[in-house]
């Protein structure tokens, strides 16, 4: 089992305060939104195998050692794909014995996984309830159903990626 170490105080504190700013943060003014959704257009040209790849590594430190076999057994040999729509971002995963590694273009998805960057940040942080995300349609996933909600449940049962602080963390 790997362990994952946890950041110094300092730098915890430090990077709650910017990801509490960033939790109240307001949709950007219009102007703005079209310029992301132009270098978005871009972005979507980009191969995926470079973000796969950091995406990969990181939910196999991170979070792997902690799926439930059921949920390993269920990805085996398939390919999530997620993406992050405002922002052209595409990650395409297949899972192994040993974690996730980079899937290629060609391979067929088997779920797909798409928000928003406000929807994936929420998720992350725990700041919406996962069923509520999905059923508002903020969260979106097509694919195979019954692997989805493997998914999505084990991922409940983790809890938030990144939870919000409590005052008493903050001290």
């Amino acid at each position: 089992m790997i362990s994952i170490r946890r950041p110094p105080r300092w730098l915890s504190a430090r990077v709650d305060s910017v990801a509490a700013h960033l939790d109240r943060l307001a949709p950007p003014p219009p102007l703005l939104a079209r310029a992301i959704a132009k270098l978005a257009g871009g972005v979507t040209q980009l191969p995926s195998a470079p973000p796969s790849t950091l995406v990969a590594a990181a939910i196999n430190r991170a979070l792997w050692p902690r799926f439930p076999p059921e949920l390993r057994d269920g990805l085996a040999g398939r390919v999530v794909a997620m993406e992050i729509t405002d922002l052209g971002v595409r990650v395409r995963l297949c899972a192994g014995p040993r974690g996730f590694s980079a899937a290629g273009e060609q391979a067929v998805a088997a779920l797909r996984i798409a928000s928003r960057t406000s929807g994936w940040w929420r998720l992350a942080r725990g700041l919406d309830d996962p069923d509520r995300l999905f059923f508002d349609r903020v969260l979106m996933m097509e694919g195979d159903t019954e692997l989805g909600l493997l998914l999505k449940n084990s991922l409940d049962a983790l809890g938030p990626l990144w939870p919000v602080a409590t005052a008493q963390e903050q001290r």
